[in-house]
């Protein structure tokens, strides 16, 4: 059995199911290679401030470095009683160059090594969720350009509301991960803070330089407060957030996706190769992976929940319960890349039916409020013309006919205002074209929400790699 680097205080050892129990060895080392980055880092600064030699800290750079390669190929073995990734990498460090090894540990405590350890991870994982979003984006831009001109039904309450451009809804999709980066770039603002430094809780009493430690691993700024630095962990709970709010995009485009892929709707067709099929029904083409996204947005949320209500009591500052921590935050990364990764590989993969949803987009009285903004144009009050339209879609309702079926005849007969020119109200792309508000569905709104977002993408590919 290992011996503990606090075994000085006891007089017995560590029950077995104790250390079992309380180790976190088993999914905390997944964080080895920032655990060890961040050693080496720490290491070069006591070197420099004169804390041990300059050989002592090229001695044990340089076992580091052997025990990176060791764990990269998978030769290390980890067992609970080491209880940590930290444990681990220093017990196999001072196996190989000897006592100088437990030099390493001056001036840090696993406190403040930990929180360095998350938030090195935790950067990783923004950066690499940014480069994701970026190429979605990047799908639902091209594939709203692909798709101009194509007219589908608008809906609010799921109902048929008003007809509007495919493009133009695929680009509200376009908005929410905009969206989600920003948030995402806000939370790498606070996760860039090195706590490398704070030890336990109140700091050290060697001549550290904190600002070359966060020079060496990329920080932009120290903490302020090391009480606050090692019982921190907004900056998990922060991207927890930004990640559900994130995946209920996801899951939100999911359920389209599925509704749309019905008979009912028969809107698109989703390739062989992102669907799956029946073990008894023979017909059966399941949009298999929309629905894993819509369900995989449960954990994300459940993650969420589990952080704030772990951390919703915990007095200042370090509490074991912090342990707990990384379990839901590795998961919620896992889902959220997973997905992200096979959402942009799914869009190029959907065949849009252009001619059922043009079809469909005048279907319900769509163009009701066509004609109640005509008569508007007339001089009548918007309630007033709103009250004679539904009266003329009563009527069709009634007699089984759409207000394209109307003739004028019909029309003056609830309103005399209605004039020949009420022809050019009752078609589709001219109802779709006069909606050119900022942020309309009109083709040229739309055309340049597209050019402004390709704007965007380019400007992030230029940033991006340089975080």
């Amino acid at each position: 059995m290992n011996e503990k680097p606090w075994q000085g205080r006891f007089e017995q050892p560590t029950n077995r199911q104790v250390e079992e129990y309380t180790a976190s060895i088993h999914f905390d080392s997944r964080l080895f290679r920032y655990d060890i980055e961040g050693s080496i880092a720490h290491c070069r600064m006591l070197g420099e401030c004169g804390i041990i030699t300059h050989e002592e800290a090229a001695l044990i750079i340089g076992g580091l470095g052997e025990v990176l390669r060791e764990m990269e190929r998978g030769d290390l073995s980890l067992d609970p009683s080491e209880e940590d990734i930290h444990m681990a990498v220093e017990r196999r460090l001072i196996q190989k160059i000897g006592e100088v090894g437990g030099k390493l540990h001056t001036a840090r405590s696993r406190n403040d090594q930990i929180c360095l350890d998350m938030r090195l991870y935790i950067r990783d994982v923004i950066r690499h969720c940014r480069a994701l979003l970026l190429a979605v984006r990047k799908g639902f831009v091209e594939t709203a350009s692909c798709c101009m001109g194509m007219v589908m039904p608008g809906f609010t309450h799921l109902q048929h509301a008003q007809p509007v451009l495919l493009s133009h809804h695929l680009m509200a999709y376009d908005e929410m991960f905009r969206r989600d980066d920003e948030r995402m770039a806000d939370c790498f603002r606070r996760a860039d803070v090195l706590p490398l430094g704070s030890a336990a809780l109140a700091g050290t009493t060697f001549p550290i330089d904190m600002e070359y430690t966060a020079r060496a691993l990329g920080f932009s700024q120290v903490t302020r407060n090391s009480i606050d630095a090692v019982s921190d962990r907004d900056y998990l709970i922060e991207f927890n957030s930004a990640a559900a709010i994130l995946v209920m995009h996801v899951s939100r485009l999911a359920e389209e996706l599925i509704l749309w892929s019905t008979s009912e709707f028969a809107f698109i067709e989703i390739s062989d190769a992102f669907c799956t099929g029946s073990s008894i029904m023979p017909q059966k083409k399941n949009p298999d992976v929309p629905e894993l996204m819509r369900g995989k947005s449960a954990r994300v949320f459940g993650n969420l929940m589990a952080l704030l209500s772990l951390t919703k009591a915990l007095p200042l500052a370090y509490n074991r319960d912090l342990q707990e921590d990384k379990e839901p935050v590795f998961d919620t990364a896992d889902t959220v890349l997973s997905t992200l990764r096979l959402l942009s590989r799914l869009l190029p993969e959907i065949r849009f039916k252009e001619e059922r949803m043009r079809r469909m987009a005048v279907e319900g009285f769509t163009l009701a409020t066509e004609l109640a903004d005509y008569l508007v144009g007339k001089g009548l009050p918007f309630r007033k013309a709103h009250h004679v339209v539904g009266q003329i879609v009563q009527h069709c309702i009634h007699h089984g006919k759409g207000l394209e079926d109307c003739g004028l005849d019909d029309l003056r007969s609830f309103s005399k205002l209605f004039e020949s020119d009420v022809s050019a109200f009752l078609n589709i792309n001219a109802a779709v074209n006069r909606r050119s508000s900022p942020g309309g569905t009109a083709s040229s709104r739309v055309e340049e929400a597209i050019a402004r977002a390709r704007d965007e993408i380019r400007s992030l590919e230029r940033e991006l790699p340089a975080r």
